[in-house]
Order: structure tokens, then C-alpha cells, then sequence
């Protein structure tokens, strides 16, 4: 049998390549599940199976830093890795805070370790992690927190765990104050990985209730340090980066990314254009991009989006990775920094850029073929609000250490029937 150098090559794609700074026509040739060369001409010979990508676009495999996967344990909530990973056009997922520290082993065992997608986690602050997506807030307060466990089976687990989950909204505030993002914070000290923070609204108010929203981020922010991540910038629920009081930024957000702080767009079902456009406007432009997608506003196909419209979470309008990046696209973020986004910032982030995030020879042979269309798309989000853009990113195919899954997931979002 002839012996050829590559296994497979991706031919004449348009590769944009942030990390190395790279946007033109080049062909990608993968050997033993790894980047062998990124070139012009290279010969079809030289490989035992070529795929022609003419007029498709080819990035490193997407990064999706805020997903839902930890299927059948959080009950409603998660959702199949893999439909939302490689069978959706993204080879890497990062759960959000579903894990906790006593159901990380069934996280690794169940759902990273069988999942074709790469699967890591920020570990939940609290003991019960993500069970049925935060719905009962009694759970959640700085007597259901275990510091010094959570840092040791942090540290035990930094192959997995690559952050620490916390909420600080309204809800908890006037139940606990701050000090459950304390203990979080002291989690994450403890492990040396960032603090990711979800903002807005989640739970009702208790008690008395607080009087003003912006003090959540108020006194969120002077808690957190360089490398820390301000998650959910744009959304409609009070408590965020949009200040209830002057309906602009809040200048303390401003300081904060001064300081060091990232910011993941965590799309969800709270996402609102009009939030977006002001905090765009503002000149604050996300880090990453997750979805977001759960059980309470995505059909997976099998298990419908959940009928549970107490849920803070919950919403009617789809989305997906790639439909967020085409959202990001239609407020006039660069194809370049959408990119960045779900690649070399997100590899960043996670502490995993020697393996991912770039196009680089010799790193793992992750890879993104993506349609980038143009035309006319009517994008909507669950405040009624709607955008019309005017390109689209379809996912075609993944690679995953240079295996091929083509998009055959139900969550994906199809651009032509947002077309008129």
C-alpha cells in the first residue's frame, strides 16, 4: 500500500486563523489527529483523502465557553454534549457550573470521558452544582458551600477543571449579600483558575428586596481580579452591565476590564439586542462567546425544550454558537474578532492554548468548516427586538483530533430560514 505524509487534507478553504494571524486561501493537511501543514498548493497526492472546502471558510475548532451538557443528572437542564458539540460544528464545550464537587466523578465518567466533543467544566461553587438549572434558590445560599473540599477536588481534577462558577444577582443579594461570591472567589484563589460570574437576575427577590440593582455589580467587581469573567453583558434582566439608573454602562464595568476582567457573552435565552448595541456602543467587546443553550430554550431534537416558564432561563427563540456569531456579525463585530471569540481567546481563557485555539502545526487537529453566507437574515431574541444582518455562519463539519463529524444536530440553528 502506497504511503502517503497526510491523512487528510482540507483544500482551498479560506482559513482565518486569528492566533497566527492568518486570513487567505490555504490548504490544511492533518496527520495523526494533528495540524501537519497549512500551505498553499499542496499536492491532493500527498494525501489519502482530500475534501475539497473551495468557498468555505476553515478556523480552528470553536470553543463554546458556556454550555449545558451535564445530561440527565441536572434533570431538565442538561443537554447532550455532543449535540451541542461536535455534531453542532464545536469541538470544545466548557460546562458552566454543573458539576459540583460531589457529582464530578459522574461528570467525568458519563459525559466528558464518553463524549466526542472535548468536555471541560467550571466547577460549581455550591455543593449542589446545576440541578434543574438553578430553579430553587434555597439551595444556593453560603451554607450550601464547601471552600476548602471545593478547592481540593478542584485541584485534584485541573484536567477538567478549567474555572469556578458563581451568580451574583439581585435575587441572592437579598437573601446573602455577597457572600457567597466570596466564597467563590476564595474557591478559585485556592484552585489558581478564574472566577466566572453570571449577571442578572435569576431568582425573586426575598425580604425586603434591594432598592437598586447596580450595587450586585457595584460590589461584585472590586471582588474580582485580573483574568476573572463577567459573563452575560447583554442581558435584558436588571443587575448588569447596562445601569438601571442611567440606562448607560456602568463606569464600573469600565474599571473593571481596566483591571483585567474578561467578558463571555453567555448568549442564553436573556440576550437582548438593544442591551448589546449599548454595551457595543460603549466600546466593550466580548472575550468569548458561549451559547448558553439548556434544557428550559433549546429543542435537542428528542427532549424538547423544557415547559418550565418559571425559570429565569427560559426562552422561545432558538440559537445556537453559530447563530450567536452571526448575531455578534450583525452588530458590526469583525468577522476577525468573532473568531477570536470561539478560538484563540477561548483556548486562552481556558488555560488550553498549547493543544487548541490556532491552526498552529502540531497542535491537535481541532478544525471548524463553516459556510459564510451573505444575503438578507432576520435575527430576533426573546424581548420581541429583531436585527436584519446581512452575513450568516453555517456550520458544515467539525474535526476532532482530525476525525470528521458533519452538523446533524437539531439545536443548530439554520441561517436560509431566517432569510427573506
Amino acid at each position: 500500500m502506497e504511503c502517503r505524509p497526510y491523512d487528510l487534507l482540507l483544500k482551498s478553504g479560506r482559513v482565518v486563523d486569528p492566533a497566527n494571524r492568518t486570513d487567505g486561501v490555504l490548504d490544511v493537511a492533518i496527520k495523526d489527529g494533528r495540524i501537519a501543514a497549512v500551505e498553499v498548493g499542496i499536492s491532493p497526492d500527498l494525501a489519502r483523502e482530500v475534501i475539497d472546502v473551495e468557498n468555505k471558510l476553515i478556523t480552528p475548532g470553536l470553543i463554546d465557553t458556556h454550555a449545558h451538557v451535564f445530561e440527565h443528572v441536572t434533570g431538565r437542564f442538561g443537554l447532550n454534549p455532543d449535540s451541542c458539540g461536535v455534531r453542532a460544528g464545536v469541538s470544545t464545550l466548557v460546562d458552566q457550573g454543573g458539576p459540583s464537587l460531589m457529582t464530578l466523578p459522574a461528570f467525568r465518567h458519563y459525559v466528558s470521558e464518553p463524549a466526542n466533543s472535548r468536555v471541560l467544566c467550571f466547577l460549581s461553587a455550591y455543593l449542589v452544582g446545576g440541578l434543574e438549572g438553578h430553579h430553587y434558590p434555597q439551595l444556593y445560599g453560603p451554607e450550601d458551600v464547601d471552600v476548602k473540599r471545593t478547592i481540593e477536588v478542584g485541584l485534584a481534577n485541573r484536567d477538567l477543571v478549567k474555572g469556578i462558577k458563581a451568580h451574583a444577582e439581585v435575587g441572592g443579594k437579598s437573601r446573602w449579600g455577597m457572600e457567597v461570591i466570596k466564597q467563590a472567589r476564595d474557591i478559585a484563589r485556592g484552585i489558581g483558575v478564574p472566577l466566572y460570574i453570571h449577571l442578572g437576575q435569576i431568582w425573586p427577590e426575598a425580604g425586603k428586596g434591594i432598592e437598586d440593582p447596580d450595587t450586585v455589580i457595584e460590589e461584585l467587581v472590586p471582588l474580582m481580579k485580573e483574568g476573572d469573567i463577567l459573563a452575560h453583558p447583554f442581558t435584558r434582566h436588571p443587575g448588569g452591565f447596562i445601569s438601571s439608573k442611567t440606562d448607560e454602562l456602568h463606569p464600573i464595568v469600565r474599571a473593571g476590564l481596566d483591571r483585567g476582567l474578561r467578558v463571555d457573552v453567555g448568549h442564553g435565552s436573556h440576550f437582548s439586542f438593544d442591551m448589546a448595541r449599548k454595551v457595543i456602543n460603549a466600546g466593550i467587546l466580548p472575550h468569548t462567546l458561549g451559547a448558553d443553550m439548556h434544557g428550559y430554550n433549546t429543542d435537542a431534537g428528542q427532549t424538547k425544550a423544557a415547559d418550565f416558564e418559571s425559570s429565569p432561563f427560559f426562552g422561545k427563540t432558538r440559537f445556537c454558537l453559530t447563530h450567536a456569531m452571526t448575531e455578534l456579525l450583525a452588530l458590526g463585530v469583525s468577522l476577525d474578532d468573532v473568531v477570536s471569540s470561539v478560538t484563540s481567546n477561548a483556548a486562552g481563557m481556558l488555560g488550553i492554548d498549547d493543544e487548541a485555539g490556532s491552526l498552529s502545526v502540531g497542535k491537535v487537529a481541532d478544525v471548524a468548516v463553516l459556510e459564510h453566507l451573505t444575503g438578507r437574515f432576520t435575527l430576533s431574541d426573546n424581548s420581541g427586538a429583531s436585527v436584519i444582518g446581512t452575513e450568516a455562519i453555517r456550520p458544515l463539519f467539525s474535526l476532532r483530533e482530525g476525525i470528521r463529524f458533519d452538523v446533524d444536530s437539531p439545536v443548530v440553528v439554520e441561517p436560509m430560514d431566517l432569510a427573506g
